[in-house]
């Protein structure tokens, strides 16, 4: 069961009986009927917290509770030092600190081809890496089956079923990211088109949020408004990186707020200081500078 607001945006709410009446009607759906999704998350990671952990778990149940689908895996995509974004530390660093935070996880990972590029990727070139990786893997069970499946069935069947052959990707974002669709020269009109309309979104935002109103407000994302699942995190967590760096530049304590093996190879490392974050101070982030006429 879903509700949609405004006019179509998939939303997700916690009434009370709402978690029953998803999850009988999961249970009505065998698991061979769901949609396969992938979700990928791109960003800095600067360092990882606790709050981008908690995004895939977030968007996993609410996902899953519809009954329409299954998560089978998630992808965090630390961006390349072409960024250029003000106090990036080196993405070696970044993908270490990632894998270290998803050690424990039996199905989100951590991927570094974007983070090995020379030139500062484009997010939905990311997308379009990672949907090619999808469409060439045939190593597991499940592909493999439903390659058989293929074989054996009537041409009238293999359609549809070719059509379930591939997980579907979407990129899983939080409501600051949506915001910044409106912010001049950050993105291409065509790339939010082919992200939206191509892959889709599951947006995490919190009550009071604009998310909704930034659908509105975009004549792109309302024609796209059904592939945007918004969901609303309800235990509020105001975790974010530059917090954390702030908070690591006056040697304040940062456990609880990542995960112990992130928070150890920081100090190991020396990773923030007032000198890092001044990296990249005088230097224009790498999409503004590519699209800026």
């Amino acid at each position: 069961m879903c509700l949609e607001r405004p006019q179509g945006v998939v939303y997700s709410s916690c009434i009370k009986g709402f978690h029953f009446n998803v999850q009988l009607s999961g249970a009505m759906n065998s698991s061979d009927e769901r949609t396969e999704v992938v979700l990928l998350a791109c960003g800095s990671f600067n360092p990882i917290t606790n709050m981008h952990l908690r995004l895939f778990e977030i968007a996993r149940d609410y996902l899953q509770e519809t009954g329409k689908y299954k998560v089978s895996k998630g992808i965090i995509s630390p961006v390349g030092d072409a960024y250029k974004k003000k106090g990036l530390i080196q993405a070696h660093h970044r993908v270490a600190m990632t894998k270290y935070a998803t050690k424990s996880s039996d199905w989100i990972t951590v991927d570094t081809w974007e983070s090995e590029q020379n030139e500062w990727q484009e997010t939905e070139k990311v997308l379009r890496h990672h949907y090619q990786q999808l469409l060439s893997s045939e190593n597991t069970e499940s592909q493999k089956s439903r390659k058989r499946k293929y074989e054996d069935c009537s041409s009238s069947d293999k359609s549809d079923l070719k059509s379930k052959a591939v997980p579907e990707l979407k990129l899983l974002c939080g409501a600051d990211i949506l915001e910044s669709f409106n912010t001049p020269n950050l993105w291409k009109p065509e790339d939010i088109e082919e992200i939206v309309g191509e892959y889709g979104i599951v947006c995490i935002t919190r009550a009071g949020s604009s998310a909704e109103k930034c659908i509105y407000e975009s004549d792109v994302l309302f024609k796209h408004r059904r592939n945007i699942h918004v969901v609303n995190e309800w235990i509020t967590n105001d975790i974010s990186a530059t917090k954390i760096r702030r908070a690591l530049r006056r040697n304040q304590s940062v456990k609880y707020l990542l995960p112990d093996p992130v928070v150890e190879y920081i100090h190991k490392h020396n990773l923030y200081s007032a000198e890092s974050e001044e990296k990249n101070s005088d230097v224009i982030l790498a999409p503004l500078h590519r699209y800026t006429k």
